[in-house]
């Protein structure tokens, strides 16, 4: 890959500082100072206009008499002065510019970012900022931050969107021997983004875990993007802040939009993300100690071992605070545990071990509990009393750490009589904790990361073999709306668009007239439903628009006339065009259930789903996710809702078919992704019983979007991309599919790739590997679709499905090109195939909105460099490696 297009900014190899001083307590002297004092390596240049020298350094009164072309300029002066001195910056040819001003007040400021902006992007410059704290390289001695304090060198990377956040952490880490790998305060971030940050950071060696502090997202497509990317790789938590909206949901024209909160929605994203969600200050203060890869948990079990059952208890309420499960032990465990432990010591979850347990009981007895099948981690409440020894104890905890790959959690409750085995846990990298509330809590976040980790690596696929979606009738019917200048849909209209996607629908018939609703209910048979039929009116229910189970024609004769003049008198005989009549559902144990959609400003598209009927808003059962979803998401979707309960069977209820409700989730996903105008939906009641569902009420809410628009660039995660789907065929007309590869893939590459030859191996990973390993494998298969494609051509062999070859790109930073490498079974070459997955992935790109697609070649690999030339390559020198070939194509 080429270097970052952020690496000036994040490893330059020279700096100045405008505005380096002498003065106490400006930033730019401790700037200065801290780029000093860590030992940087490149090249300083300081700039001031007043002084001939800056801490020994020879200073230049502009940047213009600065003798070289340096990768950034961090600039430390007075707001007023950072025009001009942007314009200097672009004349010079600077490309990264950090803003350090700390006097961004008032109302006047964001007029004079603007102008600011305006001409960074003139000139091509990225800017930083402003912020007051700036950015630290640990690792490569680039400490160009407003920190007066020591930073260790570590793994985990800080990335926050306030100075005085980032300061607080930074002396916290301090004090608790934590290091960083980088430090970024993004401040106002009128350029470069948490996303852009991210993006930086995932191909990053030096990072291995990364805490994000956010405040708002500008652009959450390339967050979401990042982010996933990142957390595919490594440990990724976040802090974030303005959790409650300060505009009244209230206003919401559907349930959906009333109900789901913006902080919901980016819940929702971060879970989908793999991102761990922290609550709290002194949360990300714990988690940073233990969220570093060398902790995992597969499950949420948790048992707890003391010597004190009131300090175990504390544990065990925090525990059921957060649902973490606190299981029955085996038999064989408790078995072994009445067998060697005394006769008043409990013998079950949790285990209390008496207060006067030696060493030795304690490490038996963890060890035993550490061994059992029903539990993921052990958390161990150690009390000082008489007969205990805290340190042997701590040295016994120490060494059964080492035997196990399950979670060892330690409570080391008291003062001074612990300290020192509290600083051996630390040392020995232990996870410690003073209470044993925080150390549940941990347990907690290492459950909740491993179930987002599942999340993330959910792809859903196209699906299959259900009937494609009548797309030609969703996009008349919209069309006609936003031609007649409306944007609600009325009930028949939205329950069509439901119906082109085969949701099932309750047949609806319009009635002008009393007249005609009294031949419509004969038509259909009685009970009916009779609704009033107005323009813009979102909820029928709200103007008395609604009467259920009408028994005769007398009575809806009636009610139609009565709800026909109410409506008049309320709304003006204009907007009320009539009536719809429809077949009361009359099923015995029906659920009443509510599936929505929101367009969220940052997320766009997200699905909710929860309890439904009138008393929706007073419940307020409900979950969201982003889509698109697949099985696994869709039910995950369900079980978070309290009315997950009722769909099971109860009393004499049966389970409704959760199928059909999944179903129904599933078909409104593909909805979402293939209609970007879509913005709000809402099917209330969806009635769901034993043998299905049906969608009694629909209000649907669309807007016109850019013909232009890429597809799917309303989606925070993209789809899986079905429509590059194509049946083909070889030279020797052999059937062929080209299509998208998906996770469950896997266990094709590994067969595709075990049976390459050695040169085919070594030309395309530079490797004679026989085996992808396992990291390598989840790379190849579990796509970011927004930001990376592979095409794998497959054909129908004697075992089944087969791969023959593979084409695949990943975008450069840039957005605008794309590396690519493409590889073909030895026994399918020379058939056509190579051209065919070459042009698939051409198309991809275009999709994508990619420009250049460009690529390493062996130069020893003659074969390859001939069919480059042949698909309009031009070959090029390699400017790092003369035994590569840079071969570049214009799209």
């Amino acid at each position: 890959m080429k270097p970052h297009y952020l690496s000036p900014l994040f490893d330059p190899c020279s700096v100045a500082v405008i505005g380096a001083s002498e003065t106490p307590g400006a930033v730019g002297r401790t700037v200065f100072a801290n780029l000093l004092d860590a030992g940087y390596s490149g090249k300083l240049f300081p700039v001031n206009l007043h002084h001939d020298q800056v801490q020994g350094i020879a200073a230049f009164k502009s940047l213009a008499k600065v003798p070289m072309v340096v990768d950034l300029v961090i600039i430390a002066t007075p707001a007023k002065t950072l025009i001009d001195l942007i314009e200097e910056c672009g004349k010079k040819g600077v490309k990264a510019v950090v803003i350090m001003s700390c006097d961004f007040v008032g109302t006047k400021s964001q007029t004079l970012l603007n102008k600011i902006m305006e001409r960074a992007r003139h000139y091509g410059i990225r800017i930083m900022g402003p912020t007051v704290f700036g950015l630290c390289r640990v690792s490569s001695k680039f400490m160009a931050g407003n920190y007066q304090g020591k930073l260790k060198n570590g793994s985990m990377a800080l990335v926050s969107q306030s100075s005085s956040i980032t300061s607080a952490i930074l002396d916290w880490a301090e004090s608790h021997d934590v290091g960083f790998s980088s430090v970024v305060s993004l401040g106002s971030a009128a350029d470069v983004d948490v996303g852009e940050v991210l993006d930086y950071l995932v191909a990053d060696p030096k990072t291995q875990s990364i805490l994000l502090y956010i405040e708002d997202l500008q652009e959450a497509r390339t967050f979401m993007s990042a982010v996933r990317a990142a957390a595919r790789s490594k440990p990724v938590m976040a802090l974030k802040v303005g959790r409650y909206n300060d505009v009244s949901a209230a206003h919401g024209r559907t349930h959906s939009e009333r109900l789901i909160g913006r902080d919901d929605v980016f819940d929702a994203a971060l879970k989908r993300a793999g991102v761990l969600r922290l609550r709290s200050i002194n949360q990300l203060f714990t988690a940073a100690k233990v969220l570093n890869g060398t902790f995992k948990t597969k499950g949420r079990r948790l048992a707890v071992v003391t010597n004190g059952i009131g300090a175990g208890m504390m544990a065990v309420d925090r525990a059921r605070d957060l649902h973490v499960l606190l299981p029955e032990l085996a038999p064989s465990t408790v078995a072994w545990l009445a067998k060697n432990l005394p006769a008043q010591a409990s013998r079950n979850n949790p285990v209390d071990i008496l207060g006067d347990a030696s060493p030795e009981r304690f490490k038996l007895v963890v060890e035993a509990v550490l061994a059992d099948p029903n539990i993921d981690g052990v958390l161990v409440v150690f009390t000082p009393q008489a007969g205990t020894d805290h340190l042997r104890t701590a040295e016994a905890m120490i060494a059964l750490k080492k035997t196990s790959d399950k979670p060892l959690l330690m409570a080391w409750i008291g003062g001074k009589k612990v300290d020192a085995s509290r600083k051996l846990l630390v040392k020995a990298g232990c996870a410690s904790f003073s209470a044993p509330e925080h150390a549940v809590e941990v347990f907690y976040s290492l459950a909740a990361w491993q179930h987002n980790q599942q999340l993330l690596l959910q792809t859903p696929a196209p699906l299959g073999e259900w009937e494609a979606p009548d797309m030609e009738t969703a996009h008349m019917v919209i069309d006609k709306v936003l031609a007649d200048g409306r944007s609600l849909l009325d009930e028949i209209e939205s329950k069509a668009i439901l119906r082109a996607f085969h949701i099932p629908v309750a047949m609806t018939v319009r009635a002008n007239s009393a007249d005609d609703a009294v031949n419509a209910a004969m038509g259909m048979g009685l009970p009916v439903v009779l609704k009033i039929d107005a323009i813009d009116v979102m909820h029928k229910t709200d103007i008395d628009g609604v009467v259920l189970n009408l028994n005769s024609l007398i009575g809806v004769a009636s009610e139609a006339n009565k709800m026909l003049s109410r409506a008049h008198d309320k709304l003006g005989v204009e907007r009320v065009r009539g009536l719809t009549v429809q077949p009361m559902h009359g099923k015995k144990y029906a659920r009443e259930l509510m599936v929505g959609v929101v367009n969220d400003s940052a997320f766009g598209p997200v699905i909710s789903f929860g309890a439904g009927g009138i008393a929706v808003e007073v419940f307020n059962d409900i979950a969201v996710s982003l889509p698109p979803l697949n099985d696994y998401l869709a039910d995950h979707l369900i079980r978070r809702t309290r009315i997950k309960k009722m769909l099971a069977p109860f009393r004499n209820q049966p389970a409704v078919n959760i199928e059909a409700v999944k179903n129904v989730l599933l078909r409104v996903s593909e909805m979402v992704c293939e209609l970007p105008q879509i913005q709000q939906l809402d099917i209330n009641p969806l009635i769901s019983d034993e043998n299905g569902v049906i969608a009694v009420d629909a209000s649907i809410i669309v807007a016109a979007v850019s013909p232009k628009a890429r597809r799917y660039a309303h989606m925070a995660i993209h789809p899986y991309p079905s429509h590059l789907m194509q049946l083909t065929q070889l030279k020797t007309g052999m059937p062929m599919i080209l299509r998208p590869i998906r996770p469950e893939d896997a266990e094709l590459l590994i067969q595709f790739v075990s049976r390459l030859s050695d040169e085919t191996r070594y030309n395309r990973y530079m490797s004679v590997l026989k085996s992808l390993p396992q990291s390598l494998l989840a790379r190849f298969t579990h796509l970011d679709y927004a930001r990376e494609m592979a095409i794998a051509a497959t054909v129908q062999a004697g075992q089944g499905e087969q791969i023959i070859g593979v084409a695949r790109y990943t975008a450069n930073p840039d957005k605008d090109s794309c590396e690519f490498a493409v590889v073909i079974d030895d026994a399918w070459q020379g058939k056509g195939l190579g051209n065919r997955l070459m042009e698939a992935l051409f198309t991809a790109a275009r999709d994508m909105g990619l420009s250049i697609i460009e690529g390493e070649v062996l130069t020893s690999n003659k074969t390859m460099l001939a069919f480059m030339k042949h698909l309009g390559f031009t070959i090029q020198t390699h400017p790092e490696d003369s035994g590569l070939k840079w071969v570049v194509k214009e799209l």
